[in-house]
């Protein structure tokens, strides 16, 4: 199965240098936003790269040599990526409201018989005596599940309709349908496929130092 996304298009409203700013990157917006609703400082912003205001500011990192043929005011598109290319998605997760740690945690839960009752879906005991006398920060327990920022790492681009600007990814995606997601090329990716240019350098033995004991 693959999870389509309509990739909106993104407009370069910046581009940062290793000179001015201390780190090479990229920053787009996408989508609209009405111009009663920006603030000064946005509305500068959009000005002075002549781009047409968006929802929201991303930002992208850049190695050495990428990103040489964007400027500002262009627009990245589906064509963008290829056929093949390993991505990573980051989006908001879908709310599920106060959960229970048998499905907040996976928790077993207890018996169904065997002495049990009305606690068959309870954590059990969250703690000690006296010493230490209070529950450990971290403890796994109920409460508010879902919406939280996830990245899914190295999925892989299926097929690209850059017609209608959508990518066909294979997997799941964190996000419900209609949810905004950026997607980027894979970081671990990457760096395993530097890994494999790089061979291991063998440093020759140490000599042994004449006179020495054995």
């Amino acid at each position: 199965p693959v999870t389509v996304i309509e990739v909106l298009p993104n407009r370069v409203t910046q581009l940062k240098s290793s000179e001015k700013d201390g780190y090479r990157a990229v920053q787009v917006t996408f989508g609209k936003k009405r111009p009663q609703l920006l603030s000064k400082a946005e509305a500068g912003h959009f000005a002075k790269a002549n781009v047409e205001p968006g929802k929201s500011l991303v930002e992208f990192r850049l190695a050495d040599k990428e990103g040489a043929d964007l400027a500002v005011g262009a627009e990245i598109k589906a064509d963008f990526f290829a056929a093949g290319q390993v991505v990573d998605v980051t989006g908001t997760t879908i709310g599920k409201g106060f959960a229970g740690v048998m499905k907040r945690h996976n928790f077993a839960g207890h018996h169904a018989t065997h002495g049990v009752s009305v606690s068959h879906r309870t954590p059990g005991s969250i703690g000690q005596r006296q010493t230490p006398g209070r529950v450990f920060k971290g403890k796994r327990m109920s409460g508010h599940m879902g919406v939280v920022r996830r990245t899914i790492e190295k999925l892989k681009i299926v097929e690209i309709d850059a017609e209608r600007n959508l990518l066909l990814i294979s997997g799941a995606v964190p996000g419900s349908e209609g949810g905004q997601v950026v997607v980027r090329p894979s970081v671990k990716a990457a760096r395993q496929a530097n890994r494999r240019k790089v061979a291991p350098s063998k440093a020759p033995p140490a000599a042994k130092a004449a006179g020495g004991k054995k």
